[in-house]
């Protein structure tokens, strides 16, 4: 059956991407300069996952609350200024709660001014390829030069899942209560639709009502970005609308695995005869429901390769094609290093280069 036309929502910009693939099945505007409101904190907290990987922060590190982050505006955990506040307490405030203050607070104990911090989220957003997006404070406050695109958050989400899988969880929790306060999570699709495991909501007056939202269904994960819906219940039935789209018509597998050796041409000038080719990660394809049989894989190697050769260093791709239309590609790598070879072998090949050409 032919595909059904992708949904239309009522928001200033929306993608749906699968996380495997990183394929963009949907998309309006998908590279629109939008404020990310409170999703700012998707890269506050990928950055504190970080410190805690390398050892830098304990969950039980004890963190001191600033007046500033005291006196911060719009929503807020409740910490009291000159307590101190645990780091996991402060993460499940800053994500569950939305807690600007708690933000604040992580973001000065680990760069030492909120400043500091954002040029760390910039140097951050630069690493992963977000270029559309500049941060100039952790928690997405209004601000000129604070912006972002659909197609950055679902970028940024679907690193922190795959980056820090067990700091995604504090995502899923539907409620925290601190200073004897019960806050529920924003994200309404926790309660409505179990397949949902984490996400971000954000919301200003400038930024209207955003989410960005994950889910798994029978192995298969998609990421939801809408930016600028016009209510929260409008953020979560739209979200919801582009879920159950992707889940309904399209379908991911995995294709080629990392390692696998794809060819081993002859090289040149090699310390070896052949190399050994292949791919450094796992290669998925997003296609139409029904269509995977038809996807015909077209393997392009850069002609006469010469020694000598890197390992990882690239040298071709991998297409995924539906006809005519390409899906997806991967690049293809040296899977072992090769050496260059000895004079005489040099020095034969190239002659056999020249009448080659």
């Amino acid at each position: 059956m032919p595909l059904p036309s992708a949904p239309t929502l009522a928001a200033k910009s929306y993608v749906l991407m699968d996380f495997n693939s990183g394929q963009f099945l949907v998309e309006q505007n998908p590279d629109m300069r939008v404020e990310p409101a409170s999703i700012t904190k998707l890269m506050t907290a990928y950055i504190i996952y970080a410190a805690m990987q390398r050892g830098d922060l304990k969950p039980d590190t004890m963190v001191n609350i600033s007046e500033k982050a005291w006196r911060m505006e719009g929503s807020k955990m409740f910490v009291r200024v000159g307590t101190q506040v645990s780091v996991d307490d402060l993460l499940k405030g800053m994500i569950i709660q939305s807690g600007n203050d708690a933000t604040i607070a992580l973001a000065e104990h680990i760069a030492g001014s909120e400043e500091a911090f954002a040029a760390m989220m910039n140097h951050e957003a630069q690493r992963m390829g977000l270029t559309g997006t500049h941060f100039t404070n952790s928690t997405g406050w209004p601000d000129a030069n604070h912006y972002s695109t659909a197609r950055d958050v679902a970028h940024l989400l679907a690193a922190v899942i795959r980056d820090f899988p067990e700091g995604y969880k504090r995502e899923s929790e539907k409620e925290f209560v601190w200073n004897n306060i019960k806050q529920i999570n924003r994200n309404r699709l926790l309660w409505r639709d179990p397949s949902v495991d984490g996400g971000k909501t954000g919301h200003t007056e400038s930024a209207g009502f955003c989410l960005a939202a994950s889910a798994q269904r029978e192995g298969m994960r998609l990421i939801s970005v809408v930016l600028g819906a016009g209510s929260d219940a409008a953020r979560a039935e739209q979200t919801a609308v582009l879920l159950n789209y992707g889940f309904r018509f399209f379908e991911t597998r995995l294709v080629r695995k990392a390692g696998d050796v794809l060819d081993q041409p002859r090289i040149w000038k090699g310390a070896e005869k052949t190399a050994k080719l292949g791919i450094n990660r796992d290669f998925y394809v997003t296609t139409q429901r029904g269509k995977f049989d038809q996807l015909n894989l077209v393997l392009d190697v850069t002609p006469n390769l010469t020694a000598p050769l890197a390992q990882d260093q690239t040298v071709g791709a991998l297409r995924a094609k539906l006809g005519d239309k390409q899906e997806s590609e991967v690049p293809v790598v040296a899977l072992v290093a090769v050496p260059e070879g000895g004079f005489i072998r040099r020095m034969t090949d190239s002659v056999i280069l020249m009448f080659k050409k």
